[in-house]
């Protein structure tokens, strides 16, 4: 399985500033490919090196390997254009966001990152240095460092590609590494079904549940802070938001990965499988109200089921997903389905049977039940094809 593992270099002042300089450059000889491709409808790798290689590689100054790439990577960006523009990412066709989104060519940010290949960038391990290719020359003895599990990872399954990026003044490598997978598990004993809520950002069937009013506390204050620096609108307040938001994201990303890497310990641990709820569709779906549908679509659910999907397949523990359909209004004992059964957001009764339990918990048997049933009808493990270790 695909890991990108992303490890800090150290430059000196001198170093940066060369950094800097390459990244414009390729970014803005994608741009300009971006626009030829966009004026001539061509889109595809080849015939767009055609028209653009030998301009890109005079007027930049970039190197054969670094011009092949800012072409592939306007190939890609409208690539993934449109597919967003298809599944309705960027509103629906006919819409102004549709059309402002289609109807102009991509644009890349000067330090939006820039993909190497094995001829322009070397590492040395043992010295935790790198010789990178910038438009300056090739550039050694540049310092990286991270987490020692992490570079351990970097050294032993590094292959293809490594990205340069540029973060609030940071600089970063993507390393994208194969990671050989552990014998997965064909026979588990039962499956370990996770409730996705608002209230608590996740529940499991063994009766642990991971929130807590500290982090909803948070939550609101950081909703709140929002809401004001957007309707201030001034550059200080779009900067500070700015801010913020990345801020929060980090945040949220490390509490997913604390919480995935628990609930998949806890599967392994016991032998079971993991069985999670599929969110496809969820904000279409979802009825609730303005505080609600705020709360939950601030919550990145998907970045925590992918976390928890890339770390049970490294663990060889097998997951499958369900259809999260009534999971709330059913009786995990009698399967009685009545929306009555919630008198309240954390508590579950059955009218049927009289069965009692707190709502998130009850929810997450129903999933671990289906996941067994989907399980028993030939589900296969799923995970994503490419995950960032953070």
């Amino acid at each position: 399985m695909k890991l990108v593992v992303r490890v800090k270099l150290l430059p000196t002042p001198l170093q940066a500033s060369v950094l800097e300089a390459t990244l414009t450059a390729c970014n803005e000889a994608a741009t300009w490919a971006a626009t030829v491709a966009f004026e001539t409808g061509v889109r595809r790798n080849l015939p767009l090196r055609r028209l653009t290689y030998r301009e890109i590689k005079s007027r930049w100054e970039l190197g054969a390997q670094a011009a092949q790439h800012a072409v592939k990577k306007t190939c890609d960006a409208y690539t993934a254009l449109a597919a967003n523009l298809r599944n309705g990412r960027c509103g629906r066709p006919g819409s102004k966001r549709h059309a402002r989104v289609s109807g102009k060519s991509v644009a890349f940010r000067p330090q939006a990152a820039q993909p190497y290949d094995d001829r322009m960038l070397s590492w040395q391990h043992e010295r935790r240095t790198v010789s990178i290719w910038t438009t300056g020359g090739r550039m050694k003895n540049v310092a990286f460092t991270g987490q020692t599990e992490q570079l351990e990872v970097l050294a032993r399954y590094r292959q293809g590609e490594s990205d340069l990026l540029c973060e609030g003044g940071q600089w970063y490598l993507l390393a994208t590494c194969e990671i050989p997978e552990a014998e997965p598990n064909t026979h588990p004993a039962a499956f370990l079904g996770v409730d996705f809520g608002i209230v608590n950002i996740a529940a499991t069937s063994d009766g642990t549940r991971y929130s807590g009013r500290r982090i909803n506390r948070k939550r609101a204050r950081d909703r709140a802070l929002r809401s004001k620096l957007q309707r201030k609108g001034t550059k200080s307040a779009k900067r500070r938001a700015k801010k913020y938001a990345g801020r929060e994201a980090r945040r949220n990303k490390d509490i997913n990965h604390k919480i995935s890497k628990r609930i998949v310990a806890e599967a392994a641990r016991t032998g079971r499988g993991i069985a999670l709820e599929d969110l496809g569709g969820i904000r279409e779906r979802a009825r609730l109200r303005k505080p609600q549908r705020t709360t939950l679509h601030s919550w990145p659910f998907a970045q925590l089921g992918s976390f928890i999907a890339y770390k049970a397949k490294r663990a060889g523990v097998p997951v499958v997903h369900v259809d999260p359909a009534y999971t709330s209004q059913e009786c995990s004992q009698c399967h009685h389905v009545e929306r009555g059964n919630r008198p309240s957001q954390a508590v579950f009764a059955c009218r049927s049977c009289g069965f009692v339990e707190h709502a998130d918990h009850n929810s997450s048997h129903n999933i671990a039940h289906r996941g067994w049933y989907a399980w028993v009808r030939g589900a296969e493990s799923t995970a994503p094809a490419l995950t960032l270790i953070a």
